[in-house]
């Protein structure tokens, strides 16, 4: 999928904030309003917006402690492997989750009160499934990601210009 600079643009402000005024959006990306909003119309159909959403502070609602926790299921069907992600995925202790390859299957990102809630969800959760083979759990010191995601560059396309594009004149 192409994106021009203004596509850009607007999906690193959006990221950025994405409460912000049409205007506000249209000034900060050096497009008039008509075309910000246009354009970010056409960017949710194109499926690049998938939404729009409030970002928690996980110590602030009481879920401090991270963990990873990867997971083999046994036997390694599809039906299985299905069933599990289905279970995993609404466990309020799961804030992410990955199908992997590798030793593993799953990889379980999981934000809980304290120490003790890692170990009873290892323990009261996981390996009380049948299908769960193994488990491997790794302790998260810290969170860190990227605020913005910049969308992949488009092949022989110019990344040496600004990042931002040029302010236009009306």
């Amino acid at each position: 999928m192409e994106l021009d600079s203004v596509d850009r643009a607007l999906l690193r402000e959006l990221q950025n904030d994405a409460r912000q005024t049409n205007r506000e959006l249209a000034a900060k990306t050096g497009v008039s309003p008509s075309t910000s909003l246009e354009r970010v119309r056409l960017l949710r159909e194109r499926g690049l917006i998938t939404g729009y959403h409030a970002a928690l502070d996980l110590e602030a609602v009481g879920r401090p402690v991270q963990a990873l926790i990867s997971v083999r299921i046994r036997p390694p069907a599809r039906p299985i492997i299905e069933g599990f992600r289905e279970w995993a995925q609404r466990l309020p202790e799961v804030i992410a989750m990955f199908v992997t390859s590798g030793s593993y299957d799953f990889l379980l990102h999981i934000a809980v009160p304290d120490v003790n809630g890692v170990y009873a969800f290892v323990i009261d959760r996981l390996t009380e499934r049948r299908e769960v083979a193994d488990v491997q759990t790794t302790m998260a010191y810290e969170h860190v990601q990227p605020r913005i995601i910049e969308p992949a560059p488009t092949p022989g396309a110019d990344t040496t210009g600004p990042a931002r594009p040029p302010r236009r004149h009306r």
